[in-house]
């Protein structure tokens, strides 16, 4: 197992976590809730692309096309599963909001 690919994607997953609660304030985690989804959303959202073969050579070499991949997918999961986190926050928090106003 190379662990260069899935590195390169958890550093990445922090970032596009990161950039996704600045792009959008409501997600906002604070930085350490940003970086620990951005990193869980990078691992998985990589190695799923890896298992459908879109990321990784077949052969599991690192060229450029490999890291370009591992970048995308990382910080593309990683600003994923912070949006869907972020929501879900958001519609917990508003339930509250609503049911102690009753």
């Amino acid at each position: 197992m190379e662990f260069l690919p899935l590195i390169i994607q958890l550093i990445t997953g922090a970032g596009g976590g990161n950039a996704a609660a600045k792009l959008v304030k409501k997600l906002d985690l604070g930085i350490v809730g940003n970086s620990i989804a951005g990193i869980i959303g990078g691992g998985l959202g990589g190695q799923l692309l890896s298992m459908l073969g879109i990321t990784a050579a077949p052969s599991g070499a690192m060229d450029l096309s490999a890291i370009l991949g591992s970048v995308a997918s990382g910080g593309v999961g990683g600003g994923a599963l912070l949006a869907i986190i972020g929501v879900i926050k958001n519609a917990l928090a508003s339930g509250q909001t609503q049911q102690s106003e009753s």
